[in-house]
Parts: C-alpha cells; structure tokens; sequence
C-alpha cells in the first residue's frame, strides 16, 4: 500500500502543477455551467411551465416558474456532476500518456513493484482529483443556488450525493486508465479527450433530455453507465424541486417528468432501482479495470 500511496501523491502533484490543466478543468466546468444555465436551463424552464399549464386548474404562474427554474437548474447540477466525474478523470490519466511517452513508465516497469500497484496509483489519482472537482462543482453550484434565492440541499442529500460521484468517479477512472493504455502520443490523447468531453453530453442526456431522443438512441443510452450515472444524482437532487414543481397535480405528472427527463429510467415497462444502477455501475468499473489489468499483464508477457 505504501508504493500506491507514494504513486498517487506523485500523480495527484504532476496534475496541481500543471496549471494549464487545473485551470482548464475549472474553466470547462464554468463554462458548462453557464451555458446549461443560461441557454438550455431558460428553454427547458420555459417547457416546463407550458406542460404545467396543459393540467389545467388554477396555477400561480408566477410561482411555478420560480419552482421551474429551481427544478431545471438543480438538474442541470447534478449533469454537470456528471461531465466533470467523466473528463476530469480523463484529463488527470494524460499523466500515463505523457509517462509513455517520455519513457517514464518503462522506468517504472523495471522497478521492483507490481504492475498492478502502477496501475492502481494512476486509478486512484484519478479518482481522488474527480471527486474533489466534483465535489467543487458541487459547492459552486449551491453557492448560485443561494444568489437565486432557491433552496438548498440538506446535508442528507450532500451525503448521498458524495458516495455517489465517489462511486461514479470511479467507474470513469477505471475506463480512462484503460483508454490510456491504448493510446501512445499526447495528440491523440487530447483529441480523444475533445470527442468523449463533447459526446458525454448527449450519452448522459444532460444536452438533450431523453424526450427528445430517438428511442433507438435512448435503448442505447440506457446500456451505458453514464446515463444511470446521472440519472441516480438527478433523483437525489431534484427530488424536493419535483414535488414542489408538481404539488396539486396528479402522480403521473411527475412521474411523466422523471421519464422524458432522464430521472427515471424505464426499461421494459419498470424503473430501474438505486441499487440496480449502483450494482451496475460497480460491474462496469470491475470489469474496466480487470481487463486494464489483464491488458497490462500480457503486455509484460509479451515483452518479456
């Protein structure tokens, strides 16, 4: 444990230096923010309060846009969740792709330590940086939440919230380690990062809610971990906004909104659990990281 806890110091400290990199991650998260916020944030706003008008009865239109705008941007919260679990990890595993390439990672091959461990030490250091950014994000959106006047999460939801992106965050560093070991420049490692960091939008249906997706694409969605990734952080974080938005209406109302949104996801006419997805995603990360492993070792076969 001591050589994995010295590889991830020495990981986590080759990131903080590269200032390129942590202020772009901070940036990208900000820039994300405020486009969802500002663009995509007002037109789902405005779609809400049309589909609460179409129930009909007496509604204070002023007070569910109020309750509208607070739904929408603590789901657009917890998508961002998602995006920056997912490219942050991929920006802090270019450490590996500039190791190869500068044969730092040979020399760590000849040392007498376990590949497993060098593997292990880019995971967690992956995983330790996605979780503070993540966590970051968090506190940055809540301190919005308050200059908008909206409420904010309790500490039960805070709680919930950090086991689930440590879970996520996880998943995604496992994947990235394993991408990095098949890429070998640093060109085609940050176009890589470019394609994911633009396509996980849509893969988490943060871009375009589920509604609008073909169903073809949406059954393909729905086999990916990212999407229950953000689905099960949109469950926690939407869950008093959804019934204040809906207080008055039928249930289908707001189980109609889960749907179309994302927050629920419906495979075979049921809803699929917490702890399926939790279940899943564990699955997914296991089998990352076991064939990163097994790669890793016929690798060292081969060249042995």
């Amino acid at each position: 444990m001591r050589e994995i806890f010295y590889l991830v110091k020495r990981n986590v400290r080759l990131f903080v230096r590269d200032y390129g990199a942590v202020f772009f991650s901070v940036l990208s998260m900000l820039i994300v923010l405020a486009l969802m916020v500002v663009f995509l944030g007002s037109m789902n706003s405005e779609n809400l309060v049309d589909m609460l008008a179409e129930f009909g009865g007496e509604r204070d239109t002023l007070t569910d846009k109020k309750n509208a705008s607070y739904l929408i941007q603590v789901w657009t919260l917890s998508g961002i969740l998602l995006v920056n679990a997912v490219t942050v990890t991929l920006t802090v595993m270019g450490n590996m792709v500039e190791d190869e390439i500068k044969n730092r990672l040979a020399s760590f091959y000849t040392a007498p330590i376990s590949r497993i461990k060098i593997s292990l030490g880019y995971i967690f250091s992956a995983w330790f940086i996605g979780v503070f950014m993540c966590m970051l994000t968090l506190v940055v959106g809540e301190i919005y939440m308050l200059l908008c006047h909206h409420p904010l999460l309790s500490p039960t939801d805070w709680l919930k919230l950090f086991f689930m992106v440590v879970l996520n965050v996880f998943v995604y560093a496992c994947m990235a380690y394993l991408l990095a070991l098949f890429v070998h420049s640093a060109g085609a490692w940050s176009g890589l990062l470019t394609v994911i960091g633009t396509l996980i939008g849509f893969v988490g249906a943060i871009y375009l809610p589920m509604s609008m997706l073909p169903k073809g694409v949406a059954k393909v969605l729905k086999c990916l971990p990212m999407l229950h990734g953000a689905a099960m952080m949109r469950e926690v974080c939407t869950g008093d906004a959804i019934a204040k938005t809906f207080a008055g209406l039928p249930e289908i109302a707001g189980d109609s909104f889960r749907e179309q949104m994302g927050i629920s996801i419906i495979i075979d006419g049921r809803a699929v659990s917490l702890w399926q997805q939790v279940l899943f995603l564990l699955f997914c990360g296991i089998m990352a990281a076991g064939l990163a492993f097994f790669v890793t070792r016929r690798r060292r076969m081969r060249n042995c």
